[in-house]
């Protein structure tokens, strides 16, 4: 089957509606599968819900679609750094729901293991907990949480192989595995397809039977926040 498509328009080509349920790989702004982004931006899909760390920032990332007003709702564990974000939120335009990072991580490898649910002590006793069911192991109160069974994946890699086989870069290595799993359809942007074969199997962070479609490109590489020290007078 043929995996490696030409764009991120064509490997997008038959996947997307309205009212569809997306899971973002990323984390802050490493790891963004923003070709991808740009091309769901493109494409005029509206009513979305997203499951993903965070919904990038202003103007970059995830943060696009926020402008157009395609995203319906966000599954997130932190929303800082985006103030059309905070905006959309407090006016309500735009739904959210809560998850510890941890717990988000979880769902979505749970969905990619076939697993439903699991139970979690993590936000017993918060909002996290409301209206979800409880359940006691030797003495503990635990929490359950449903596993991520989303329509579509996009995620971000550093190479892939023309099977799919995925190596992520470093902080990269976040989200975009788990993610990754827990779409019927997985679609990856990658800075370097190889011939398959060439990857060392003991290198592998993803195996291709989770990749349907990829995508090369440039990516741009930008710094969340820069921080340095005062120059000491000479």
């Amino acid at each position: 089957m043929k995996k490696v498509f030409g764009s991120a328009k064509e490997a997008l080509d038959g996947l997307l509606h309205d009212g569809m349920f997306i899971a973002a790989g990323g984390f802050g702004l490493c790891g963004i599968p923003e070709l991808l982004i740009d091309a769901l931006v493109e494409s005029g899909v509206k009513d979305i819900t997203i499951a993903s760390n965070n919904c990038g920032v202003d103007g970059f990332g995830l943060g696009k679609l926020l402008d157009t007003r395609q995203i319906k709702k966000m599954m997130s564990s932190y929303v800082g750094e985006n103030a059309e974000f905070m905006r959309q939120y407090l006016s309500g335009e735009l739904e959210l729901e809560f998850n510890p990072q941890g717990t988000l991580a979880e769902r979505m490898r749970a969905g990619g293991c076939g697993i439903p649910g699991f139970y979690t002590k993590t936000g017993v006793g918060t909002v996290i907990a409301e209206g979800k069911e409880h359940k006691e192991f030797d003495g503990e109160t635990y929490i359950l949480e449903r596993g991520i069974f989303a329509d579509l994946s996009i995620v971000k890699a550093w190479k892939a192989d023309e099977t799919g086989n995925l190596v992520f870069r470093k902080t990269a290595r976040n989200f975009n595995p788990p993610a990754a799993m827990c779409g019927r359809t997985c679609v990856v942007e990658v800075e370097e397809i190889v011939p398959t074969g060439s990857l060392d199997p003991d290198h592998i962070h993803l195996p291709g039977i989770y990749v349907h479609r990829i995508i090369q490109g440039e990516h741009e590489k930008r710094i969340e926040q820069r921080t340095v020290r005062k120059r000491e007078d000479a």
